[in-house]
């Protein structure tokens, strides 16, 4: 396995906070930070920023994250080449559980 995932999901009215926690986590711990979409894309049901995490960046940022996010929701997914099994198996969520859309994946 290379990285791992963390999508942190927002809306309208919490896209602020959402994109202020995602520059912080880039800046904190110089880490990938996607781009902040502004509709749902790919199996994500919701707009969201996708961080990129190593090994060994996971242990820290995690524990960050958890304590941060500010009660926005966050997707986090192993990244070992099976899309599905990453999205439905690989998996740790903080706050909410949404409905991913895995049709993407057959």
């Amino acid at each position: 396995m290379s990285d791992y995932h963390a999508h942190i999901y927002y809306d309208e009215n919490t896209y602020d906070l959402a994109s202020k926690l995602c520059d912080e986590v880039g800046e904190r711990f110089a880490v990938p930070v996607g781009y902040k979409h502004k509709q749902p894309v790919g199996p994500h049901p919701m707009w969201s920023c996708q961080v990129t995490l190593t090994p060994e960046t996971f242990d820290t940022v995690i524990p960050w994250l958890m304590l941060n996010r500010k009660g926005l929701t966050v997707f986090i997914h192993a990244s070992t080449g099976d899309d599905l099994k990453d999205h439905t198996e690989h998996t740790m969520w903080m706050g909410s559980i949404e409905p991913l859309n895995l049709d993407i994946f057959k």
